[in-house]
C-alpha cells in the first residue's frame, strides 16, 4: 500500500516565516500512515489481462527534470509495487465515512477506499518555497478505474470543507470535471484564507489506470503545474 506524505505548502500560514513545517500526512495525522507494498502474487501470476506492474508505472512518472530548480524527490514518498501484483481491494467503510483531512496528503486518492493491483508514486519538495508536487498512478482490474472516479466525486460531495489539523482553520473543497485529459478527469481545489497558496488535485482515468496529481506550486493554487504534470504522466501511461 502507499505511503502518504504531507502537502507542505498547503497548511502554511500566510504570515509564517520560512522555513515552513510539514503539514499533513507524514506527521501521522490528516492523511494517515500507509505500509509499504506487499505484493500478493509472483510476477508470473498476472491478472486476467495484462496490467502494468509498479515497475512499469514507475517509468511513466515524470522525471526530476520536469520539476525544475529547487525541487528534490522525497525518498520517503517514493513507492511502487515492483514486478508483482497486490490483491485488489475495496473499503466501502472509507467511502461511507471519509476522513476529509486526507485531501491534505499526497495519496489523497485513497479516500475512495479502492486499492488497485499495482501502483507507483513519488513526491517532489521545494525546501525554499515549501511547495510540494506529488504524482501517483494506480492500476485496477476490469472497470474499477471508472468506479474510482465516481467514488471520488462522492467523497468531494461529502467533504465540502474540513479542518486543517495544524492551523485549525477551515479548508474549502471544490471539485469539477476537467476536459482534455485521458478518458475522463476530475479536478479539486483546496483553499484556505490562512494559507500562502492553495492546492490543486487532479485525477485522470486512462483505461484501467488512474493518475492522481497534487500541486501547491506557484501562485495559482498549484493549478498550472498540476495540469501540466497530469497531462505528461497520462500521456506516458499505456494500456
Amino acid at each position: 500500500m502507499r505511503i502518504t506524505a504531507p502537502a507542505r505548502a498547503a497548511a502554511v500560514l500566510a504570515v509564517a516565516a520560512l522555513p515552513f513545517t510539514l503539514t499533513a500526512c507524514s506527521s501521522g495525522d490528516s492523511a494517515g500512515d500507509k505500509a509499504s507494498a506487499k505484493p500478493a502474487a509472483k510476477p508470473s501470476q498476472k491478472p486476467e489481462q495484462h496490467l502494468a506492474t509498479g515497475a512499469e508505472l514507475k517509468k511513466a512518472l515524470a522525471p526530476a527534470s520536469f520539476f525544475g530548480a529547487g525541487y528534490k524527490v522525497d525518498p520517503d514518498g517514493a513507492r511502487d509495487t515492483g514486478t508483482s501484483y497486490q490483491k485488489q481491494a475495496a473499503h466501502p467503510e472509507a467511502l461511507a465515512k471519509p476522513d476529509c483531512t486526507k485531501f491534505g496528503g499526497t495519496s489523497w486518492i485513497a479516500l475512495t477506499g479502492d486499492e488497485g493491483v499495482s501502483f507507483a508514486q513519488n513526491d517532489y519538495v521545494n525546501d525554499d518555497s515549501s511547495a510540494d508536487i506529488a504524482q501517483e498512478i494506480d492500476v485496477f482490474r476490469g472497470t474499477t478505474a471508472k468506479t474510482v472516479m465516481q467514488h471520488l466525486k462522492k467523497v468531494v460531495a461529502a467533504c465540502p470543507t474540513y479542518k486543517d489539523t495544524d492551523t485549525k482553520s477551515v479548508v474549502k473543497v471544490a471539485g469539477t470535471a476537467a476536459a482534455g485529459l485521458g478518458d475522463e478527469a476530475y479536478a479539486i481545489t483546496l483553499t484556505d484564507p490562512t494559507w500562502t497558496n492553495g492546492t490543486t488535485l487532479i485525477a485522470v482515468r486512462k483505461g484501467t489506470a488512474v493518475v492522481s496529481i497534487m500541486s501547491t506550486d506557484g501562485h495559482d493554487n498549484g493549478q498550472a503545474t498540476a495540469k501540466k504534470l497530469a497531462a505528461q504522466v497520462t500521456a506516458a501511461v499505456t494500456g
